[in-house]
């Protein structure tokens, strides 16, 4: 294994056939930042470019997780000086590499293991095969500092979720954990978290014959896989239903909040929905549930486009560097959102 000379944070590895990227900056749960991004990039060219390569493998060797996000911190430091260029370059590159994932000529796995969030599911989405353990938690909280889901997930989740769920994850920042990330169609296989070193080695000396194509390639890694595969995926039809009858399609926040008022059923999820609602930036909620009407059924790229002027708009948005002091610096959870109130906000602003 050598070490990326962006900071350590990114470690390389190759067999014969397998590039290995290992996020490795376990203090901030292997949080992206600008180099790390910059350092994966690389990674992923050496691979495309290189013929002896067929895979591309991607892990941590933390125990608490994948990829918790994008280094938020350091994008509210760059927002409070003005550095919105800063902003902004971080946002495209990261983007660009999360698409560059999704178009990627070779097969790429992901074990998801552990907190795997904002940006880790950027990595993780694009990704032929993700595997998630009974450690995984997936979430996209964005909304809760002010900001929005992203990464392409506004475009993404409607060919991967039920019916409602990409309205219901973004809007709530719901916490799916192990199976469930499977259920609602974030991961593709679960397996032990106990079997990840040995799933490791057995990827990593994957050594496929010649002239096989990008699916062929699929195919036989998903067999190799299968052997650490925990089967009966638990299903929840009646929480779907529910997901599916008051957030599929909806256009706006307000009249969610309002139907499940009158709502007798899931009862407990209906309480979440409002607590969790009632914690989060209104004009970023406002706002997702715009980009995911938008981008639903959209090219993955112009979902990407859609979304990197959305970051622009929100990253300069009050609501972006108070969520962050409120939630990760100063941690009195008490931001004073601008407006404060759904029905104060004005969607003709927004851009994207």
């Amino acid at each position: 294994m050598n070490e990326n000379l962006s900071a350590r944070h990114v470690l390389s590895g190759r067999s014969k056939s397998v590039m290995s990227i290992v996020l490795n900056r376990p203090e901030a749960i292997n949080s992206l930042s600008e180099s790390m991004i910059d350092a994966i990039d690389r990674l992923l060219d050496e691979a495309a470019a290189d013929p002896a390569c067929r895979l591309v493998l991607f892990y941590s060797e933390s125990d608490k997780g994948f990829c918790a996000g994008g280094d938020v911190k350091q994008l509210a430091r760059l927002s409070v000086e003005g550095n919105f260029a800063g902003v902004d370059s971080f946002f495209t590159k990261e983007y660009a590499l999360d698409l560059k994932i999704h178009l990627f000529p070779k097969p790429v796995v992901v074990l998801a293991d552990g907190i795997t969030m904002g940006g880790g599911l950027g990595i993780t989405a694009g990704a032929d095969l993700r595997v998630a353990t009974e450690r995984t938690r997936m979430a996209m909280p964005e909304t809760r500092i002010g900001f929005f889901p992203d990464v392409g997930s506004t475009g993404w989740m409607f060919s991967r979720c039920p019916k409602g769920y990409p309205e219901y994850l973004g809007l709530t920042g719901y916490d799916m954990r192990a199976g469930e990330c499977v259920r609602l169609g974030f991961a593709d296989v679960l397996t032990r978290s106990g079997d990840k070193s040995a799933l490791i080695e057995s990827l990593e000396t994957f050594e496929p014959e010649a002239g096989l194509d990008k699916e062929a390639l699929v195919k036989r890694l998903g067999g190799r896989i299968s052997g650490f595969c925990l089967p009966d995926i638990p299903r929840d039809e009646s929480m779907d239903r529910w997901v599916e009858r008051y957030f599929a399609g909806r256009t706006d926040v307000r009249g969610i909040l309002d139907e499940l008022s009158h709502c007798t059923q899931q009862q407990a999820h209906c309480a979440d929905v409002f607590a969790s609602i009632g914690e989060r930036s209104p004009t970023a909620l406002v706002l997702t549930l715009a980009l995911l009407r938008r981008n639903e059924n959209r090219p993955i790229s112009d979902v990407f486009a859609a979304e990197l002027k959305a970051s622009r708009f929100m990253s300069r948005h009050p609501d972006y560097v108070e969520g962050i002091r409120a939630r990760l610096i100063d941690r009195d959870d008490n931001p004073k959102w601008n407006p404060p109130f759904l029905d104060q906000v004005d969607p003709t602003g927004f851009v994207f």
